[in-house]
């Protein structure tokens, strides 16, 4: 979450939030990876259910409008789609889609449309765009259940998304509310 967040930063997560509405787009939330991690993960949602989304050009487009993103630490260097129940990447040698044995993409069954993200389920992403660990790698977040698809699929895991970070504590000179 470079440079937003820097490591051994201190903040404070409401972990009530998400137990009363669902993550809203740009919140910077914790959660429980769909990967193998002793862990919990920070990202930003960048897109939420029955949303679409494509990145192109280093711009990331929601809903068809670009989003203005000036946490970031450098535009993506590679595009994205969300299209025919599944999620394609580009990183210069050609559209790869991500694999569902590999990446938390659900089957056609879960989704609500072929380009939406589907319901239950979020794209986060760091703020160090072309450095980050995060949905344009593993696919989607997922606000609570067993996983969907992925390496945890097959295991009792379970999703959970633990709460919004809202303020940076320490160190002191860096105190602020998250935004």
């Amino acid at each position: 979450m470079v440079p937003t967040l820097q490591q051994n930063d201190v903040l404070l997560v409401n972990e009530f939030e998400y137990r009363v509405h669902a993550p809203a787009r740009g919140d910077i939330v914790v959660f429980k990876p769909p990967i193998a991690s002793p862990t919990d993960f920070i990202k930003r949602v960048v897109a939420v259910p029955g949303d679409t989304l494509r990145i192109s050009g280093g711009i990331v487009y929601v809903n068809g409008k670009p989003l203005d993103e000036p946490y970031i630490s450098q535009a993506p260097s590679y595009d994205l789609r969300l299209a025919g129940y599944g999620i394609t990447v580009d990183t210069g040698n050609g559209p790869q889609r991500l694999n569902p044995a590999q990446a938390d993409v659900p089957p056609r069954a879960l989704w609500q449309a072929p380009d939406r993200v589907p319901a239950g389920f979020y794209f986060v992403m760091g703020d160090n765009r072309n450095d980050s660990d995060d949905s344009h790698i593993w696919g989607f977040a997922q606000l609570h259940g067993r996983f969907a698809a992925g390496p945890l699929a097959a295991t009792k895991a379970t999703a959970q998304f633990t709460g919004r970070a809202f303020l940076l504590l320490w160190p002191l000179n860096r105190l602020r509310v998250l935004q």
